[in-house]
């Protein structure tokens, strides 16, 4: 269940992040997933690094963080993918 709620998690902050960052991404969604998972477990690790992992109620920041994570990993890894995928276009 715990692969379930990160996989959900990853969709979410993912696609989240797809719509704050400007212009058309063209990562798959495959790739927006574990991009997001991937922006929830560093936004997890800041937020335990700075003492704000488990706090009384909703803890609005560690999501902040989360959120903050996925629209960095999100940018770098379309520009990688873009990269990636234009240069294997003009090889063939």
């Amino acid at each position: 269940m715990t692969w379930l709620w990160a996989i959900i998690v990853g969709l979410v902050l993912g696609l989240i992040a797809k719509a704050v960052i400007p212009g058309k991404q063209q990562i798959p969604l495959w790739l927006t997933i574990i991009f997001g998972m991937l922006g929830a477990a560093a936004g997890n690790w800041v937020a335990s690094g700075i003492g704000v992992a488990d706090t009384k109620g909703i803890d609005w920041i560690r999501h902040l963080l989360q959120l903050a994570g996925a629209v960095v990993i999100v940018a770098i890894g379309d520009r990688l993918w873009v990269a990636m995928r234009g240069r294997g276009k003009g090889t063939t």
